[in-house]
């Protein structure tokens, strides 16, 4: 009769157990398909980058450049398929920070979205087809500050 009860507990506990997992599993997927949805797609498939700038900003833009980003990019990246870059503001109040990398097929490579109080210092891997500058945007109060920095490619990574 004990090992009757046991594995009734047993079965109890699982059912439980995966009844729990199931609801957070839906809920991650809603959480997940509202990060999908603001998702600038359009932006991301942009072949030039006044369209991009249209795309993120609604209009055709030129940021102004601010000593209070530091983009982290390599002198020369031996292979344009991984190059790290990072970008840190110290500009008070930054809501996004985009990378972009001016000679890519798709210049758009990266765009964070920053919830309030959050500390402006994103690191990422991306492709370089070619020799470029890559920028990094930084939004904040409204408004668009930028630094750019020139990075060699020896191997292209977007299909070079």
């Amino acid at each position: 009769m004990e090992t009757i009860n046991t594995t009734r507990r047993t079965l109890l506990k699982g059912t439980a157990l995966a009844s729990v997992l199931g609801i957070t599993g839906i809920v991650d997927l809603l959480t997940i398909s509202q990060a999908h949805a603001a998702w600038p797609k359009t932006a991301f498939k942009s072949e030039s980058m006044s369209d991009v700038m249209k795309e993120l900003f609604s209009e055709d833009l030129t940021p102004t450049e601010s000593a209070d980003i530091i983009l982290k990019a390599p002198d020369i990246a031996e292979n344009g398929a991984v190059v790290p870059i990072g970008v840190k503001s110290s500009i008070p109040g930054v809501t996004r920070v985009v990378i972009l990398v001016e000679q890519n097929p798709s210049p758009l490579t990266a765009s964070f979205n920053l919830g309030k109080g959050a500390r402006a210092d994103v690191s990422t891997r991306i492709k370089m087809g070619k020799t470029s500058d890559v920028i990094a945007l930084v939004e904040a109060n409204g408004k668009v500050y930028a630094a750019r920095k020139n990075v060699k490619v020896t191997i292209g990574g977007c299909g070079g």
